[in-house]
């Protein structure tokens, strides 16, 4: 099933505010998304519907199985691009704003083809590697 890059960006706050915070409530989304409490009530819905994310009844958010591999493979690519896009001289938040954008739009080849030469090109540059 093709998920739409709004749920990929709720699944990847998910898993953060679930760092931060012992639990995660819609209100914390809205909260972190600067987004409306309707949105966010059609989003985990759907979400819900599809099988990421359970609530129970006191309104705690948890990331499914599913959920939390889509999650994990959006914050890994947020984190990388970030990073990236830092060393190359962006400056942090248009860095991380950018990487929002292109997390979602990058093949799984791409994706991993710009980690081996990046990790190669800084491994050649750095004292601390093996």
């Amino acid at each position: 099933m093709q998920i739409k890059e709004s749920s990929e960006d709720y699944l990847e706050k998910i898993l953060i505010l679930s760092q931060k915070n012992p639990v995660v409530r819609s209100i914390d989304i809205v909260n972190y998304m600067k987004v409306s409490k309707p949105s966010v009530s059609v989003a985990m819905k759907k979400l819900r519907e599809n099988g990421y994310i359970l609530m129970d009844t006191d309104g705690y958010i948890t990331l499914t199985q599913e959920g939390d591999k889509i999650a994990q493979k959006m914050y890994e690519r947020h984190i990388f691009i970030t990073q990236w896009l830092q060393d190359l001289g962006v400056p942090e938040e248009i860095a991380s704003s950018d990487a929002c954008k292109i997390e979602h739009v990058l093949s799984v080849e791409t994706f991993e083809a710009i980690k081996r030469k990046y990790k190669n090109r800084r491994c050649k540059n750095c004292d601390g590697c093996k």
